[in-house]
């Protein structure tokens, strides 16, 4: 029996995969940011801390796996160790990597991997005080949604739109071809063998709303060709029926679908107003299975009810454009549901959550909810609010940090 299954975005999390920074962050520096997709750069202790949090929470409700144990732990298998080790070096040629990287114990050897490893530096380095990396770091990677997919009881490795991510995929691919915790039936696409420019898929832009209704966002990370293949595939191995594509705008604030949408009830979601209401509404296309090409649709939500899904949007930072866009640039749109009407939002969204708070949901502080002072009853509607100062300098939030393996069916 496959341990990971997801059909629905809302089901009941029960299992899900996390990855905690750590030093990888420390490559991060003003001169390296842009080349690490960073706006900013964060302090490591804090955004530990955060993190933290957030599992904490997490643990109230699944179970809560680590990247870098479960890394460790498919490493002490030979046959595993070798197939990473030759995978990362036919991309970062070196057979003096090869020979380090193999004498290294299973735990230190997946973190190497993670934090990367600097290069012994020459006379002119030294000179110059410049410090390369043998083993690039991985300081994207505590973004685990963006690398796995589970949808069904199928999963996709993601193919990174850019190549400073490459090794995640091939960490990611390692844990669900290998590890008992994340056993599937079978990898539907597999990212880390992608050697084509124009297939790119990443993680944020695949919401399961239903086990026949996959909604996808088209955006700088993810590709038309790639979003077709996957189409394809979902079609002919799967139980999707129908496939909604949201046309991203070129914006750096929306990278993925996840950062202007996300579904936190049956009938509710958290969307970026501009995007979906009113003159500057995105492009939306409905691609159905057994039918030749695509119907453009007039909007989302009618695109939505086409298919017999109604949902009703709680506006990111109200009806404020200013507030809008201030929250929206913090992750105000992405929230991680836990079960139908409950999720993870950061609390520095003040505007969003006063709208959700009109939609009927209670907020709760999450050290509160940790310490017993508030309790959240099984069919409360609540949002948990967690302090990401830090985190979301990355660039994303709850949904971004997290990447669900098994979720009850609705």
């Amino acid at each position: 029996m496959p341990s990971v299954q997801v059909t629905h975005d809302i089901g009941p999390l029960r299992s899900v995969l996390v990855h905690t920074p750590g030093k990888e962050l420390l490559a991060v520096t003003p001169g390296t940011r842009e080349d690490y997709l960073y706006d900013d750069i964060i302090d490591l202790e804090n955004a530990r801390r955060e993190h933290r949090r957030m599992v904490a929470v997490l643990e109230r409700f699944a179970e809560v796996l680590e990247v870098r144990e479960l890394l460790a732990e498919v490493l002490e298998r030979r046959d595993v160790r070798e197939f990473v080790i030759s995978r990362t070096t036919d991309v970062v040629p070196s057979h003096e990597l090869a020979r380090r990287l193999a004498e290294l114990p299973a735990a230190e050897l997946a973190s190497l991997l993670i934090e990367g490893a600097e290069e012994q530096p020459g006379p002119v380095s030294r000179a110059l005080n410049e410090v390369g990396f043998a083993l690039p770091p991985l300081p994207n990677l505590f973004f685990t949604r963006d690398v796995g997919i589970v949808i069904g009881r199928h999963v996709v490795i993601g193919s990174m739109r850019f190549g400073v991510r490459w090794s995640e995929e091939l960490l990611i691919k390692a844990l669900f071809r290998y590890h008992p915790a994340m056993e599937n039936e079978g990898i539907l696409y597999d990212g880390s063998e992608e050697r084509r420019s124009n297939y790119t898929l990443e993680g944020g832009d695949v919401h399961p709303l239903r086990p026949d209704l996959l909604v996808l966002g088209f955006s700088d990370r993810s590709s038309p060709a790639a979003l077709d293949h996957l189409c394809d595939l979902v079609f002919s191995r799967g139980t999707v029926t129908d496939v909604i594509v949201v046309v991203m705008p070129g914006e750096r604030s929306a990278i993925h679908l996840d950062m202007i949408f996300t579904q936190i009830d049956r009938e509710t979601c958290v969307i970026y107003p501009p995007h979906f209401i009113g003159p500057e509404r995105l492009a939306v296309l409905h691609r159905r299975k057994g039918q030749d090409g695509v119907r453009e649709m007039p909007d989302f939500f009618t695109a939505l009810r086409e298919v017999d899904c109604r949902l009703e949007p709680v506006l990111c930072g109200g009806t404020h454009r200013p507030h809008q866009e201030r929250e929206q640039w913090a992750s105000g749109c992405n929230l991680l549901t836990l079960r139908p009407g409950l999720a993870l939002a950061y609390a520095r969204n003040e505007v969003t959550l006063c709208e959700l708070e009109r939609a009927g949901f209670e907020i709760v502080e999450a050290e509160r909810f940790l310490l017993g002072e508030r309790e959240i009853g099984p069919d409360s509607k609540a949002i948990i609010t967690l302090e990401g100062s830090e985190l979301v300098r990355g660039g994303g939030g709850p949904r971004c940090m997290t990447l669900p393996l098994r979720r009850d069916s609705l």
